[in-house]
């Protein structure tokens, strides 16, 4: 017969035995093996640059005229539309020109007083020198008729040009292209009262043509007059070769950039507002000699742009800092950071950390199948057709089956 002094050490060591299984339980589970990961590599080395500068631009006519009336009026008639082929000497628009017909009329009435005012001094000054001859007058009385002969020709003279200058107000109320070329603005309509030398109509003249583009201020140093441009138009892909003809002096005062003009050459010049791309050969780096990057290679580490360098002894990657210099293509130019022959990470890059070990990726490769393979897929077992009632019985009786 079992004591109680006999049953109380085995409790004890159930109750031990419990605690050690819950304390296991709670306890956390050993972290797993981080995996080795497969990376793909490429080696530096130093290639072409195969990009260059380009900038988006315009044709524009060499020459392009604001035209306004010379004289002040209510515009009542517009000729000229938007895109039209005008010649020298066409009407574009036209002014209200009653009041300066009005003028006209009263500089026409004040030359025929004049003309008579005139041919009365002759008269009186012919009479008075026949008087003269005949000494029945003294030669001051003679002096005072020329000198009114004299007034009335200048009174005369002065009417006359004032008539013609009238006439010249009534022709400018009329706006008459001084040149040929084609109409690529309007800035006045029908109706509105417009002062002397306002701009109404804006043509481009015909004859040569210019591209025009704009460069920022780092570029502008290295553009010079007489440089060879080439440029390809944009809607055909056509080339065009040109040359710098004028650089603008002053930043514009909105966007900060420099406005180029390129005189284009040959008979095939893209119509006017065609957008046109430039390519300044001094701004080309075509051949240069330059270490580049695919893009998937470059990492953000801090304010600083980094790339994975591959160890082959311990096969860990390692940060390495690179400077950008600038992009060819889908490619990063690096500056500085790198030397050919090292082995950077092409992909993959978000998910490494330093000192971690990789593996390299090897591309797996189809095996071709073996022809004797082939025929034992095509060499198919078939399985007899399922017995008949009758002749399962007649196997059963050979067989001395009941």
């Amino acid at each position: 017969m079992r004591t109680p002094f006999t049953r109380r050490p085995s409790l004890r060591y159930l109750f031990l035995l419990a605690s050690a299984a819950l304390l296991a339980a709670c306890s956390r589970p050993a972290p797993p093996e981080e995996p080795v990961r497969s990376v793909k590599l490429l080696t530096v080395g130093v290639g072409a640059l195969q990009s260059s500068l380009e900038y988006s631009g315009e044709v524009r006519a060499r020459v392009e005229s604001r035209l306004g009336f010379r004289v002040a009026g209510k515009i009542v008639q517009r000729q000229a539309e938007l895109g039209q082929r005008v010649k020298a000497g066409q009407v574009l628009a036209q002014l209200d020109p009653r009041d300066y017909q009005l003028a006209t009329d009263a500089a026409r009435a004040q030359l025929a007083s004049a003309t008579t005012q005139r041919d009365l001094a002759a008269a009186d000054y012919k009479r008075y020198q026949a008087l003269k001859d005949q000494n029945f007058i003294s030669g001051a009385e003679l002096e005072r008729r020329d000198a009114t002969l004299k007034a009335a020709q200048a009174a005369l003279d002065q009417a006359r040009a004032q008539l013609s200058s009238q006439g010249n107000q009534t022709a400018y109320t009329m706006l008459v292209a001084d040149v040929s070329g084609v109409v690529t603005g309007i800035e006045a309509e029908p109706g509105q009262v417009v002062a002397a030398g306002t701009p109404v109509v804006r043509i481009a003249q015909d004859g040569a043509r210019d591209l025009v583009f704009a460069v920022p201020e780092d570029k502008v140093a290295q553009i010079q007059p007489g440089q060879e441009v080439v440029a390809r138009v944009w809607s055909g892909g056509a080339q065009l070769a040109g040359r710098v003809r004028e650089v603008a002096a002053s930043a514009d005062a909105a966007t900060r950039t420099y406005q180029v003009k390129v005189a284009l050459e040959g008979a095939e010049v893209p119509p006017l507002g065609s957008t046109v791309y430039a390519t300044p050969k001094a701004l080309s780096h075509a051949g240069v000699a330059a270490i580049k990057l695919p893009t998937s290679a470059l990492r953000q580490d801090g304010q600083a742009t980094a790339v994975w360098v591959y160890d082959p002894a311990t096969s860990t990657v390692k940060s390495q800092v690179v400077q950008i210099a600038t992009a060819d293509g889908n490619d990063a130019v690096v500056a500085s950071g790198l030397t050919p022959g090292m082995q950077v990470v092409a992909t993959g890059v978000h998910v490494l950390s330093p000192g971690q070990k990789v593996m390299v990726y090897q591309q797996k490769t189809a095996v071709a199948p073996v022809p004797k393979a082939q025929a034992a897929i095509n060499s198919v077992a078939v399985s007899p057709p399922p017995e008949t009632p009758a002749a399962a019985a007649a196997s059963s009786a050979k067989q001395g089956r009941p």
